[in-house]
């Protein structure tokens, strides 16, 4: 009976928040992905309007949108023309930023179109080791305007001698009216582990009533 009680409320949110899409203009969200990108200069290849994820050259990706990589233990990014990823709120030089959702990711942010490593543990990226980073950025999409979006990475720990740290992509969202900004997680579903805490919690509950 929890079980059903939980399925139909993530139907219910499921569809209020296509509606909710419909009426705030359209956010696209990718579903949960989880590719671990490959640890080389050439990295994972993502074209965000076509859902298409590589690990690999460029040319297998055609119209690719974000580029991480790096063959050590840190992560870069290789941009697409006219596109970029968003700083650290209140810093306006250096590599893309670690954002907390609800960030609003728009044109008045400044972005960093440079392949310049992220920063981990300070207040320039304040990327973290071992955790899930998220990533505002900007790219130019088939229609030829700068549309905005959103993606989150799980980072492993931090590379030592002789190691990498790996590198996930676990999903992503965009805003799909050119010029429309976005915040940071917009469109996401519950993770399969907060499902889980939840039906954790209705079986206490049923166990105290």
């Amino acid at each position: 009976m929890v079980s059903n009680r939980l399925a139909k409320h993530f139907a219910a949110a499921a569809a209020a928040t296509v509606v909710a899409g419909a009426a705030n203009a359209a956010v696209v969200y990718s579903g949960v992905i989880n590719l671990v990108c490959a640890v080389d200069i050439d990295g994972c290849y993502i074209n965000v309007e076509t859902n298409t994820l590589s690990n690999g050259p460029g040319s297998g990706v055609p119209g690719w949108d974000v580029n991480p990589f790096m063959s050590g233990g840190g992560m870069n990014f290789f941009n697409s023309t006219g596109g970029g990823q968003l700083r650290y709120p209140g810093v306006t030089t250096g590599p893309a930023g670690n954002i907390a959702f609800g960030t609003a990711i728009d044109g008045a942010g400044s972005y960093n179109t440079a392949t310049t490593a992220v920063v981990f543990g300070s207040a320039a990226g304040n990327w973290q080791y071992s955790a899930e980073n998220t990533i505002g950025f900007k790219f130019v999409a088939a229609d030829g305007l700068t549309h905005y979006g959103w993606m989150r990475f799980l980072m492993g720990a931090a590379g030592s001698s002789g190691t990498s740290m790996t590198r996930t992509v676990v999903d992503y969202g965009w805003e799909s009216d050119a010029g429309v900004g976005i915040l940071a997680g917009a469109g996401a579903v519950p993770a399969p582990g907060a499902i889980a805490l939840l039906g954790l919690a209705g079986l206490a509950g049923r166990r105290r009533r």
